[in-house]
């Protein structure tokens, strides 16, 4: 809302006061009466917020200049401009004078309206500039501080960031570790496993062949013995696996796959054909891969394809590659490809979309031990080896339709050899 400007009247002449206010009633201002030099310092012992002071020079006991002076020695004060109206031509030493003690300016009796409501509507114009200019500094410095509060929290809270980020890395540096100490402990514990569990199955069967006509119906009990040994034995194995996949430093080297594939299903003919299986291997360029571990992962991926082969129907295992580029160099088409997408199909009892995370969770297996044996930590190795490499491996399947597994590495690795 805008406040009217307030202008202090000094005279000791009632008339004058009034015609004053006359003149100027129509520029919408407040006005404060003063009958003397005396009764003007008194009102300004409370008031400070006056644009403009119209003060007589000839009053009794304080004239116009001794009530300026006055009113100039308080520092509240000083702003407010003062115009002196007097009937008597000073000349120009008494007008310096006036000018000396803080006059802006001086008006002659018979007062020219229309001189006085120039003069008054120039200094109220000044008044009204300067004062939104104050309210301008004071918004400038709220905002400043408001502005140096934020900073201050948000410093707060980047250093609360960092404290968080430190304590992360913290943590994760003793994860790592703790990881790693699991991975040997692992290692170890399934390295030791391996000869008790030889010996118990060397010593079941022993027992079996010499002892099974006297033990009859119960030597199944040592059949059973042999197959949870059997089973302990293949369960081991594969947590070995998968601890010295990582912990072992793998050096990557150009790789021909089509020839490991070659080389491997052909040591799997003999299971192949009892199981009527038929691969099929499409060309694979050469990669930057550890030869080790991707024997594993093909391995892993054909025998878990023909674990879950559906009996009704011949197995067929389709192996085939493309070249892609990175999802983020798609839009630069001109750009070289970045990575190899290798698919292994099978056309075998599939499995719910819903699964395709879970399978690669260590032991996790969606079918029951009794019907498909293993350990159910082949599928984590895969994912293990792919991301050992830099990649990634995905699942797609359908039930009783088969299942498609695509792994996904770069082209050129930058540790390669």
């Amino acid at each position: 809302m805008q406040i009217e400007p307030k202008i202090l009247l000094v005279d000791d002449r009632e008339d004058n006061l009034l015609s004053l206010e006359v003149i100027l009633q129509p520029g919408g201002f407040t006005f404060v009466r003063a009958n003397s030099g005396r009764q003007a310092l008194k009102i300004l012992l409370t008031e400070f917020d006056f644009a403009l002071i119209l003060m007589d020079v000839n009053m009794p006991n304080l004239n116009g200049f001794e009530t300026a002076t006055l009113i100039y020695e308080r520092d509240k004060l000083k702003h407010i401009p003062i115009i002196f109206i007097t009937a008597n031509n000073y000349g120009d030493e008494n007008m310096f004078k006036g000018y000396q003690v803080g006059a802006i300016d001086f008006i002659l009796k018979p007062i020219k309206p229309e001189v006085l409501r120039a003069k008054v509507g120039l200094l109220i114009d000044l008044y009204n500039k300067n004062r939104l200019l104050i309210e301008q500094e004071y918004k400038l410095l709220e905002a400043n501080r408001s502005l140096q509060i934020e900073i201050g929290e948000r410093k707060a809270a980047d250093d609360k960031v960092q404290q968080v980020n430190r304590k992360l890395l913290e943590n994760l540096n003793q994860l790592e570790k703790v990881n790693q100490d699991l991975d040997r402990f692992a290692f170890m514990a399934s390295h030791d496993l391996q000869e008790p569990l030889r010996k118990i199955r060397i010593f079941s069967g022993m027992l079996n062949a010499k002892y099974k006509d006297v033990l009859q119906d119960d030597s199944k009990m040592v059949v059973r013995i042999d197959k949870a040994a059997e089973r302990m034995q293949t369960l081991v194995s594969s947590i070995l696996a998968l601890s010295k996949a990582s912990t072992d430093k793998n050096e990557f080297e150009k790789c021909d796959l089509n020839e490991l594939l070659t080389d491997m299903v052909a040591g799997m003919d003999e299971e192949m054909k009892e199981h009527k299986v038929t691969i099929l291997i499409e060309p694979i360029p050469a990669l930057f891969v550890s030869p080790g571990l991707m024997r594993q992962l093909f391995q892993n991926l054909i025998n878990n394809a023909i674990k879950y082969r559906r009996k009704d129907i011949d197995s067929v295992i389709r192996i085939s590659s493309e070249i892609s580029l990175t999802k983020s160099d798609k839009s630069n088409l001109s750009q070289s490809p970045k990575e190899c997408l290798i698919f292994v199909e099978d056309n075998g009892i599939g499995f719910d979309q819903k699964y395709s995370e879970e399978i690669f969770g260590i032991l996790q297996k969606l079918h029951g031990s009794s019907e498909y044996e293993g350990a159910g930590i082949g599928l984590t190795l895969c994912r293990k080896i792919a991301e050992l490499h830099h990649g990634f491996i995905t699942a797609r399947g359908k039930a009783n339709e088969g299942s498609t597994f695509t792994v996904s590495l770069p082209l050129y690795q930058e540790n390669a050899a």
